[in-house]
């Protein structure tokens, strides 16, 4: 009888910062290598790469045909909770008036 192993992933999902994502993706673009190669060289799954990829160069064409500057993720949660919370506070003054 031969021997049967049993591989599970027990590990969670990897956090990437957007400059290892923008480093991983700089490699497709440059290397001239197939994406599949350049994820499993990093550790990443070919779909996420193809869709950060994909995200990139989507980003990147929108922030060139636009005139405005480009704001991060981040500061547009922030700036929507302040709506909200804004929202909220007039909502309360409507209902005093």
């Amino acid at each position: 009888m031969s021997e049967i192993e049993i591989i599970t992933d027990g590990e969670r999902r990897r956090r990437w910062s957007a400059a290892e994502k923008l480093r991983i993706v700089e490699e497709t673009l440059y290397d001239g290598e197939s994406i599949s190669a350049v994820a499993r060289r990093n550790g990443v799954a070919p779909n996420l790469l193809y869709r950060w990829r994909k995200l990139m160069l989507e980003g990147g064409s929108i922030a060139v045909t636009g005139d405005d500057s480009v704001t991060s993720n981040k500061t547009v949660r922030e700036m929507e909770a302040r709506i909200r919370e804004l929202e909220r506070q007039l909502g309360r003054k409507t209902l005093e008036v």
